[in-house]
């Protein structure tokens, strides 16, 4: 469930729809780039057919002049030109937040792990540019390297979900952010490189405005609508620069905070709906969409607003307008002579993956092996193979670079440059896969140390902890007595123990006393049941009954459990095990847990749904690196 949904009342029927729910940005970031994917294939598909068909007509519409007014001022640009250098504004604006995402929330968090995929970044650029200029050395081409460089970081993460599924989870996060650097580099390139013509004034007004936007920033204005408004006015005065203006779109997402919804902010959230509930104003209605909205941070509501727009609308779009090109055999013969067309193609096919793995594999020879990928070195090759899809930006800067033939042969050679890099990648799925049990775990898991999401180590000596105390797998939840997720959590988690003997489970408090009004009741009648060696009576008592949680309740159920009563009740009277309580929240918002349940498998925060498949491949990806260190 994603956190907006966490904590929520009411039981869901079907365990099925649950399960698909509790989705997180990475993932929804992942679901929608498959299906982005496979649209922008078809849309390619329709350019070549179109320009095919008829390329005078493609030609027409495309150079279709459209024209904004206002007043005595014009912007007129052709269709084409609209969507290039307008509409992927939002594209690579999409780009800047989950760049921004990974850097607050993700594994860049650790500042020391952004050397490596900066190294890595750096070389997937420099080794493909380096075989595209030796292949046109002296030739009229050579402008054109930059066309050879950058990965199309949406496309490629949707290709390797659909033929990597064999790679693990977090190497889309890293080649993420491994692209995200040669995305940023393309666009500083395309600024001063392919810009043409450049005018100082309107130049300097942008980047005025860009100061500007880091001055509201600053002065923590949350208003969309201001920064929406600073960044047009930046796109406007780039475009009257000569400066290519879609650099605004990765400045203004970079420059986009992402942070994890505060249960302090919840709870605030979810007393102004209450208040709502009470009394339906229009003020009040007001109230209590802002108070929902400002929960999630601004980053996190325009990737969910913006995302889906990118994927299967404007870049489908781009590459409608841009990949039509007219092929016949004779075409096809020159092309692949053509150094541009070769150019493009071994930088993207042989100079990413070795650029990627080289300066990966250098970085963490320098470095000693205190620097790895989070992945093992048959993933990072893969990662590598399909970074070679360039597709989005090298399209991009072959418009700027190239006219006529060549850049028809530039076209031809990134079409063919995608194709091959998605076979390569394929190729090393294959291979890895014949490899023996164990060098197949390493390879694709390494041994690098992953960043540990849990702030308070488990402590068998404090912690409520069931399973067998040495098991090389610990599964961490906080919870709520009454909260119905939680609950329907509850038989999944014994079924996980009841698997192969090797995993433990701890229970921590989390009561969201503003949804759940019994919770903190029935953490205490759980404390006070542990003075007595019960708690895990008590706990699954309580979950067996989470519409009865009243005090004489919680009084029966120790009864059935043969507690001494008097004892009972005087701990509960007490809050004898309110401190106890305390230190799990305290310890959850150390972690940044703010809804009900959350897991965390041996330290790392568990992201997805709660259903027994999901969480038995986090278990068993935790028990394979457990036994590769071991």
């Amino acid at each position: 469930m994603t956190e907006s949904q966490e904590g929520s009342a009411g039981p869901l029927s079907d365990r099925t729809a649950w399960a698909r729910s509790l989705q997180t940005p990475l993932r929804e970031f992942l679901r929608t780039e498959t299906g982005g994917a496979v649209v922008l294939l078809a849309a390619t598909i329709a350019a070549l057919v179109w320009a095919n068909v008829s390329v005078s007509s493609y030609e027409a519409f495309w150079g279709t002049q459209a024209s904004l007014r206002a007043g005595r001022h014009a912007l007129s640009m052709d269709l084409r030109t609209w969507i290039n250098s307008g509409l992927m504004t939002l594209f690579f604006f999409v780009v800047g937040l989950e760049a921004r995402r990974e850097f607050d929330m993700g594994e860049l968090r650790e500042r020391r792990r952004l050397a490596l995929p900066l190294a890595a970044g750096i070389g997937g650029m420099v080794v493909p540019v380096a075989i595209y200029l030796a292949i046109n050395a002296g030739g009229p081409a050579l402008h054109g390297w930059g066309t050879a460089m950058s990965t199309d970081t949406a496309f490629a993460l949707g290709v390797l979900t659909l033929v990597g599924k064999r790679f693990p989870g977090r190497l889309h996060a890293y080649l993420l952010t491994v692209t995200v650097v040669d995305d940023l580099v393309a666009l500083l390139v395309i600024a001063t490189v392919y810009s043409e013509d450049v005018k100082a004034g309107p130049l300097l007004i942008a980047v005025g405005l860009l100061g500007v936007t880091l001055l509201v920033r600053a002065a923590g204005v949350s208003r969309i609508a201001v920064y929406a408004v600073l960044g047009a006015a930046a796109w406007l005065a780039l475009n009257s620069s000569g400066v290519e203006p879609i650099v605004v779109g990765l400045a203004m997402g970079l420059l986009t905070y992402a942070y994890p919804a505060a249960r302090t902010d919840l709870e605030r959230a979810s007393e102004v709906f209450r208040l709502f509930r009470e009394q339906p104003t229009p003020e009040l209605a007001r109230s209590a969409r802002t108070g929902v909205a400002a929960a999630i941070s601004p980053n996190e509501r325009l990737q969910q607003l913006y995302h889906p727009w990118t994927s299967y609308v404007i870049v489908p779009l781009f590459a409608l307008a841009n990949a039509g090109i007219p092929v016949s055999a004779g075409f096809l013969r020159h092309a692949f002579t053509s150094p541009v067309t070769l150019g493009i193609v071994a930088g993207y096919v042989i100079g990413k993956p070795v650029g990627i793995l080289g300066l990966s594999w250098l970085v963490a020879v320098v470095s000693r092996g205190r620097l790895r990928p989070p992945v093992g070195w048959a993933a990072v090759g893969g990662g590598g193979a399909i970074a070679g899809i360039g597709f989005t930006a090298a399209l991009l800067i072959a418009t700027l670079a190239f006219t006529g033939d060549r850049l028809a042969e530039a076209k031809v050679g990134i079409l063919s440059a995608a194709l091959l890099a998605t076979v390569l990648t394929w190729l090393v799925v294959r291979v890895t896969a014949l490899l023996p049990a164990r060098p197949r775990v390493v390879a694709l898991l390494g041994t690098a140390q992953t960043v540990i999401d849990l702030a308070a180590p488990v402590d068998p000596e404090r912690d409520h902890v069931r399973g067998p105390h040495r098991a090389p797998v610990t599964v961490v939840e906080y919870g709520d007595f009454e909260c119905p997720y939680c609950g329907q959590a509850e038989p999944v988690i014994r079924e996980l123990l009841a698997g192969q003997g090797d995993v433990r489970y701890v229970w921590r408090h989390l009561p969201l006393t503003d949804v759940h009004p019994q919770a903190h009741l029935a953490a205490q009648a759980a404390e006070a049941a542990a003075a007595q060696d019960a708690f895990w009576e008590m706990h699954d008592l309580l979950f067996r009954h989470q519409d009865a949680l009243q005090a004489k309740d919680l009084v029966r159920y120790a009864g059935e459990l043969g507690l001494d009563l008097a004892r009972f009740r005087d701990d509960m009277r007490r809050s004898a095990g309110s401190a106890r309580i305390a230190e799990d929240v305290d310890s959850a918002d150390l972690s940044g847990v703010s809804g009900t349940p959350t897991f965390f498998v041996n330290g790392r925060r568990h992201h997805g749904a709660y259903d027994l498949e999901n969480l038995q491949h986090a278990v068993r990806i935790a028990r394979k690196l457990a036994a590769i260190r071991a």
